[in-house]
């Protein structure tokens, strides 16, 4: 199967997809339905309200989704009200806007999905605010927005009641395809015709989107009890199997090695070449699993991976040489096979009665995997400082609001000057790469679709056809506004414009409008994030590598209570790997968005760069142990075993007491250390581990002495 087609295939049937079609459905048919009766403009009214519950149907568990429609219902319907009795007034206007954008920012606080909330509800001031009616048509077309919106929240939830576990399996699936993306990196590396330092780049930037998927689907599991308390055992198939892809990408993590060292000793013999195709080749067995599970399809084994894995061992035996041990190589072949029975695993999936021979575990232990976000008035005030990220966004929105709202009022009346707000709403992010970022993709995205409008309009004078178009450049829209905000953009414009041209509103005076628009409110946006209360990256990067150091230290107390012999907790240890695969995905983002602000505002880029990787490497190798001890019973170990990694838990605490001097000054003691026999026995391999551990764990020490230094 081709990479284009099967990426064609997941496209098709992706959760990005089926919502694309589900949401151009609901918006569109309240307009479609009464502009059979010559009421459009009351259908698109309740399109209106509609277009503003989407956005709080963001994925996640069904029960979460409902209560943000239903809060997101009150608001808009509350705001539509409010925004009609005073925008005859311009000061009246000007003051709901000014209060506004800073108490809807401010719900950022509370999450993503209560920041889409309050997004909706400034989408329904903007877009009523040229409307001047009297009271009671402002109540009637009020009620419609709220019809529109009721409208949208029940299709929905029937939608969620007949196909349950789709949004599951899909999202199941992309987490394999993302994975399998990571493994074919890997297996770059061992490709001598790449760049080591390229293809690591791109590493960490996957890891960033794995991770990503990870938390959508662990979110919409592990606090969805309708899933887990099936009982028809689909929804506890997908909890198990989810358990077995997180232990898959830690198989696939743990394999990592001096890649620039493997190349000078055994870049000559072709084998690390033939080792890259075996990796690729299951990179696109998972793949094929995952695009199976997303369609929800049957699928049988590809690829057999024993066979060639004897063939390498063949190869590798007949390289032994004195001079340049082949150990490495073995164990890369272990480390293969282990990837190979992960995926297996997988199968299971597919074989009847498979998830009945598993047990899930407690409620609460699923709760723990997940975070809980508080709804309280407390921490909306706690969060009224400036000290507060949300709290200097929401000034920052509240005064670039207002500006926008004067520079609208100051152009011709007939001009539609919400757009320029409703821009400044989209684009203006807490940060300022991500500003700068969705500045690009609006002004890229609205040139382009703009041209593909026009011509359009041009050539296309059929009203059929171009309502069809309508609805190809609507699906288009709400299928990528999740995915890739320039093409959202570039569908959004040709939509609008097409729409404008049948109300016989105009072409090309719409197109220059919204073009000059958009720029006006591009360059608000970016001012505003560079001058009202920045938020750069570099002061924020320290936390994040807090974080870092700390859930590998966790990482690896977890390897010294296994050597001294306590007992193993999997539920413990599972909490800290999943803490420390979001601590370092976090990280490696807030690097990649660094790297994207003023050259001036960023420091200690290399350093820090280095101190990605070398965490990196430190998590995967104490991954990489932590498989290879799996499968052998625990017991007292020698102090030779657990002296590196008390030693490396050591120099992580020093190196967080640099970045923090206010955390606690603890040191680590393992449990049961003096009970160890003095003399015990080591394997050389577990040595050689061991030692590379407590050589990484000096370098993370002296990279943060450097970095600390400098901030």
């Amino acid at each position: 199967m081709s990479d284009n087609k099967q990426e064609i295939q997941y496209f098709l049937f992706s959760q990005y997809f089926s919502d694309g079609m589900r949401i151009t459905l609901e918006i569109i048919l309240p307009a479609i339905i009464l502009a059979q009766f010559g009421k459009l403009n009351l259908g698109l009214l309740m399109s209106t309200g509609a277009l503003c519950v989407c956005l709080t149907d963001s994925p996640g568990p069904v029960e979460h989704k409902r209560n943000a429609m239903w809060y997101c219902l009150l608001f808009i319907f509350l705001m539509s009200l409010l925004t009609g009795f005073v925008n005859n007034n311009i000061y009246g206007m000007g003051l709901l806007i000014l209060f506004s954008s800073f108490f809807f920012t401010m719900f950022s606080v509370f999450g993503t999905r209560a920041a889409a909330l309050g997004t909706a509800a400034l989408l329904v001031i903007v877009l009523r605010m040229d409307k001047v009616a009297p009271p009671m048509e402002v109540l009637f077309d009020s009620l419609l927005v709220l019809a529109g919106g009721l409208w949208y929240l029940l299709f929905a939830l029937l939608f969620f009641k007949i196909y349950p576990y789709r949004p599951a399996q899909r999202l199941l699936g992309a987490n394999l395809h993302e994975a399998a993306k990571f493994l074919r990196i890997k297996s770059a590396l061992y490709d001598v015709t790449s760049n080591v330092t390229e293809e690591y780049r791109k590493l960490v930037a996957q890891q960033v989107v794995v991770n990503e998927k990870q938390d959508e689907l662990r979110e919409l599991l592990y606090k969805n009890r309708e899933l887990i308390k099936d009982p028809t055992d689909t929804g506890k198939l997908l909890v198990v199997t989810f358990a077995d892809v997180i232990d898959l990408y830690e198989n696939i993590m743990a394999t990592w090695y001096d890649y620039g060292l493997l190349r000078q000793r055994f870049g000559h013999t072709n084998i690390l070449s033939d080792l890259s195709i075996v990796i690729q080749n299951l990179a696109d067995e998972i793949d094929r699993i995952g695009l199976a599970i997303q369609s929800n399809n049957n699928y049988t084994k590809h690829y057999q991976l024993i066979p060639m894995l004897e063939a390498l061992k063949i190869r590798i035996d007949a390289m032994e040489d004195p001079n340049n041990s082949n150990l490495v190589l073995k164990k890369i072949l272990v480390n293969l096979r282990n990837l190979g029975d992960r995926t297996d695993e997988l199968m299971n999936y597919f074989k009847a009665g498979a998830a009945a021979k598993r047990d899930l575990r407690e409620d609460s232990d699923y709760s723990k995997f997940v975070s809980h976000q508080v709804i309280s008035s407390s921490l909306f005030i706690s969060n009224l400082s400036l000290q507060s990220s949300v709290f200097r966004h929401s000034l920052r929105m509240m005064i670039t609001c207002l500006v926008g709202f004067i520079i609208a009022k100051l152009l011709p009346q007939a001009h539609h000057g919400y757009w320029i707000l409703l821009t400044i709403i989209v684009i203006l992010k807490p940060g300022f790469s991500l500003t700068r970022q969705r500045n690009y993709e609006r002004l890229v995205g609205t040139i382009g679709g703009g041209i593909i409008g026009l011509l359009i309009i041009f050539y296309v004078h059929d009203r059929d056809a171009l309502f069809g178009l309508i609805i190809f450049f609507m699906l288009g829209t709400y299928t990528f506004i999740r995915i890739n905000y320039i093409v959202t953009v570039i569908f959004t414009t040709p939509y609008v414009l097409i729409l404008f041209s049948l109300l016989g509103m105009g072409s090309i005076g719409v197109a220059e409008e919204r073009l000059l628009d958009t720029g006006i409110a591009s360059l608000l946006a970016f001012i505003g994030s560079y001058i009202l209360f920045p938020h750069w990256e570099s002061v924020q990067l320290e936390s994040y590598m807090v974080k870092v150091l700390q859930a590998n230290k966790n990482y690896l107390q977890q390897l010294a209570a296994y050597f001294s012999g306590q007992i193993h907790s999997q539920l413990e240890y599972k909490l800290v790997r999943k803490e420390l695969y979001v601590s370092t995905a976090n990280l490696s983002a807030a690097f990649q968005r660094m790297l994207s602000e003023p050259k001036s505002k960023q420091r200690s880029s290399q350093e820090i760069y280095e101190f990605v990787v070398l965490n990196h490497v430190l998590s995967s190798n104490i991954a990489s142990l932590t498989a290879s001890l799996t499968n052998k019973q625990q017991g007292m170990y020698a102090k030779e075993a657990l002296q590196p990694v008390k030693k490396s838990i050591t120099i992580l605490q020093e190196s967080l007491l640099q970045l923090d001097t206010s955390l606690p000054k603890d040191e680590f003691m393992a449990a049961g250390t003096n009970s160890l026999a003095a003399n015990g026995a080591i394997d050389k391999q577990l040595t050689e581990q061991l030692n590379f551990i407590n050589k990484v764990s000096g370098d993370i020490g002296k990279i943060t002495q450097k970095i600390a230094t400098k901030m």
